[in-house]
Order: C-alpha cells, then sequence, then structure tokens
C-alpha cells in the first residue's frame, strides 16, 4: 500500500501545531497520526531505505548505543535515519521516517537506525524488517508495564524466530537471557568484557537472570560484572556462556569522565578511549562495535567513531548552569542505578547530588525498585543529596536508611527549586543530578525554559 502525499502532509501539520503549542509533539505525535491515516506506513517508508534498517533494543543502554553506532557509521560516510530523540515507540519510528519522507517517494538517508523499546520490539522489528538486530541486555524495569524478564525473552524469542530470522543477530554474551536467544540461529555475534580486574566480589542484590532458561537450575558465576551480567555456567544441563568474538580487555575506568579499554574482534585489536563514564558504557561501546563489524564497517572508522560520541540526552551528559556543571545521570532501575552509583564512588571529592524520584506512568508506578539499588556505596560520599520529584520523601527515606546523614537529606518536591536550591548549596561548581525518566524530561524542559538547553524533540517534521 503506498503512503500518499496529503497522509504525510497532515501528519506533518499535526506536529508543527504542537511544537507551536509548545508541546514537543515532534517526537511521536505526528507518527501517531500517520499510522491512523496509513497503519502500513511504517513498512511502507522503511521499505525505501537503500540499505535497510537496523534496530538496537535492551532495558539500559539502547539511546547510547544507538548514538555510538550513528558516530560510528558518520565516520564511514553513511547517511541515517534515526530516531535520535529516544521516541522508541511505533509513533517515534513512524515520525523519525515521516521527517525523513521527501517529495516523489524518496527517503532523505541510506539506512534506518532505530532504538526500540522492549515491549515494541516485536511488531516493529515486524514492520521495519531490519537486516541486523542489537539485543543488549535484560534487566527488571516497570514490571507494572513489562512484566518479568523471561516473558520479554520468550517474546523476543519469538521475533527472533519469525520477523527477524533473517537479520544479522549480535547479542550480549555476558547476559545469559540473551545469549540463550541466539542458540538456534547460526552466525550469531556475541560480544562480552574479559577483565577479572572488573569482577566483583560477589552478587548484587539487584541481579535478575540467575537461573538457567533451559532447565531452571541456578547459574554458578566465574566472574560477575554488572548485576548479573558475566561469565555463568549452568550446573545442570551444561549450557555455558558463549565465546565472545568481539571484547573488551584491559579496562580502566576514569570517574565520571571516560573510560578506556583494548577492543578486540576478527578484524582486529585496538586501544580505545571511550569519552564517556563507567563500565556500562564499556557495554554500550562493545554493542556498537559488534553490529559495525557486523555491517562490514572497518576497525578503525569503528574506534574513531567511538572515541568521537558524545553523549545522548541525560546519559553522562554535562550541562552549564549559573557558573554549576550539572552532570546528569538517568537512573531507572535497580541495575542501572547501582552501576552510576558504582561510578560516581570513583570521584575524589564530596559529592553534591540532586536526586529525582518520579512515578509516572513512564517510569513505573512501583518505586519499590529504590530498594534494591545500593545507595549505601554512596553513603559516605555525600555532602548534600536534595531529593526532588512526586516521590522525594520516599527518596529521602530511602537514603537515610542507606546511612546518608539527615542533616545532608534535604526534600524540595518542586524541581524548578530543588534545581535551584541544588545549585545554590554545592560546595563545587559540580552537581550530580540522578533523574528517572520522566523526571529527565522535566528539568530538559526547565533547562530550556532558561536557555541553558536545547528542548529535546527535533523540529523538522
Amino acid at each position: 500500500m503506498t503512503v500518499i502525499g496529503p497522509k504525510l502532509a497532515a501528519a506533518r501539520a499535526v506536529g508543527a501545531l504542537a511544537r507551536r503549542a509548545g508541546r514537543g509533539g515532534g517526537t511521536s505525535l505526528p507518527g501517531k497520526v500517520l499510522m491512523r491515516l496509513e497503519p502500513g506506513a511504517i513498512s511502507e517508508l522503511a521499505a525505501r531505505l537503500p540499505r535497510g534498517t537496523v534496530i538496537v533494543s535492551a532495558t539500559n543502554g539502547k539511546t547510547t548505543t544507538a548514538a555510538m553506532i550513528a558516530s560510528v557509521l558518520a565516520q564511514a560516510g553513511v547517511s541515517l535515519v534515526h530516531n535520535r530523540a529516544g521516541a522508541n515507540m511505533a509513533g517515534g519510528v513512524a515520525s523519525t521516517l515521516l521527517a525523513a519522507a521527501r517529495a516523489g517517494g524518496r527517503i532523505d538517508g541510506e539506512l534506518g537506525l532505530f532504538e526500540v523499546d522492549e515491549f515494541w520490539l516485536p511488531p516493529l522489528t515486524e514492520q521495519l524488517a531490519p537486516r541486523a538486530l542489537l539485543l543488549g541486555n535484560l534487566f527488571r524495569d516497570q514490571l507494572d508495564r513489562y512484566g518479568e524478564l523471561e516473558t520479554i525473552a520468550d517474546r523476543w524469542a519469538t521475533v527472533l524466530a519469525g520477523a527477524a530470522r533473517e537479520a544479522r543477530l549480535v547479542l550480549n554474551a555476558d547476559d545469559p537471557l540473551i545469549a540463550d536467544l541466539g542458540r538456534e540461529h547460526a552466525g550469531v555475534t556475541y560480544f562480552g568484557i574479559e577483565d577479572d580486574a572488573m569482577a566483583m566480589p560477589e552478587m548484587q542484590h539487584a541481579s535478575d537472570s540467575k537461573h538457567c532458561r533451559r532447565c531452571g537450575a541456578a547459574y554458578v558465576y566465574e566472574a560477575i560484572y554488572l548485576g548479573h551480567l558475566g561469565r555463568y555456567r549452568c550446573p545442570s544441563c551444561g549450557h555455558v556462556r558463549p565465546v565472545p568474538s568481539v571484547v573488551a580487555e584491559r579496562i580502566r575506568l576514569h570517574g565520571t569522565n571516560s573510560a578506556t579499554f583494548t577492543l578486540r574482534s576478527p578484524a582486529g585489536s585496538a586501544a580505545l578511549e571511550l569519552p564517556l563514564p563507567g563500565l556500562y558504557n564499556v557495554y554500550n561501546a562493545l554493542g556498537a562495535a559488534a553490529l559495525c563489524l557486523a555491517l562490514e564497517i572497518p576497525l578503525g572508522q569503528i574506534v574513531a567513531g567511538l572515541e568521537a560520541v558524545t553523549a545522548a540526552f541525560g546519559r553522562a551528559e554535562t550541562i552549564r548552569v549559573d557558573g554549576c556543571e550539572l552532570s546528569i545521570l538517568l537512573v531507572k532501575n535497580p541495575a542501572g542505578a547501582n552501576e552510576i552509583l558504582r561510578t560516581l564512588t570513583l570521584e575524589e571529592s564530596e559529592l553534591d547530588v540532586l536526586a529525582i524520584l518520579n512515578d509516572r506512568t513512564a517510569d513505573g508506578h512501583d518505586i519499590s525498585w529504590v530498594w534494591d539499588a545500593d545507595y549505601e556505596i554512596l553513603a559516605g560520599r555525600v555532602r548534600r543529596v536534595t531529593c526532588a520529584g512526586t516521590r522525594a520523601a520516599e527518596l529521602a527515606l530511602r537514603l537515610k536508611y542507606a546511612g546518608v546523614p539527615k542533616d545532608r537529606l534535604h526534600v524540595v518536591s518542586s524541581l524548578p527549586a530543588a534545581l535551584d536550591a541544588a545549585i545554590a548549596d554545592a560546595a563545587s561548581a559540580r552537581v550530580f543530578v540522578l533523574p528517572t525518566y520522566t523526571a529527565l524530561l522535566e528539568l530538559r524542559d526547565e533547562l530550556a525554559a532558561r536557555d541553558s538547553a536545547p528542548p529535546f524533540w527535533r523540529a523538522g517534521i
């Protein structure tokens, strides 16, 4: 079915009206309108991309991983259609394709690069028909919306057996649920970490996939790197972690600024300086490198692209406000929170923190996950924590039980007021901001209103 011009024009007009009204509708609303007018719009527009599409999905890191892939492909001279603003459901994907559609049926771009929400992976994979599919991890997140991890894994297994059967798979060998999805597929590219210096002494309370998907027995770990990610084997059925072909070795983490490691791959090895912090970003970089290798991008261009990447919206992004640097680190589930906290402990001085906890639909209404995050490791490192958001008081209570002294905790529910207080009372010129997802959007709106940052949505549709 052909998407005719008037339907594209009508959807664009809705986006323009929404932006003029200050509602930022450019990320999803035009696509929703287009899909209502033309249900086959995504398939129709994606089929016009001369180099096809690739999909990135994960619980944590998909926006940053996609940004890394985009940086690499820019080095390789590949023009992209990419949902950069992070609108990763059907409406956002349709809006992105709509923005690239030109008169005469042409698409302004060679390759579609789409990060896709975990729940939306099955229908969008069917519509986008990707040539490559990167699956990064599965962590407990928004259980009231997604359900248990095994449920998502089963849905994804159905996708790989059907719509994505012909796609080149790029899977995280260190995540047992993800790695097991590749067992029926030939030619899978696995990535993982091989560095015992990065291993934790014991499994964190927030770890999720501890049991074999095949037989249900508890895994035995040789090394645990992040949550349940590591080197594992099942003592019952013999299932073991696949041997990754794209590997990070000799890793060094440099506080909240950067990480360095050796990237080993079938195309060779290279030292890499990643301008983003934390072991979680090493995993993101590995996934990006593995996907680009599957697309036959030369190793030199992969290294150059990863070293040139800039922080995605709210993911280790730094914004200057009133003479203060805000380092913004999205926190949305226990595993992700623990990695942010682990990274913050690498800082030498006491920390000024603005922590914002919301419980809106996109965050998950159940905020009990904060009790599974290991805030205890931060308790002795903070000078002041300003708690904001719809559940500011509950977050302050969690931090009190974690050992943060009461006189260092300040509850200011209003985000604008909390931002002012955190900046005014900071001992240094740096505040670490830890927002949940909707809080991140509110923060960006507030910074845009203060002319300190552009709005998160992109015009042009």
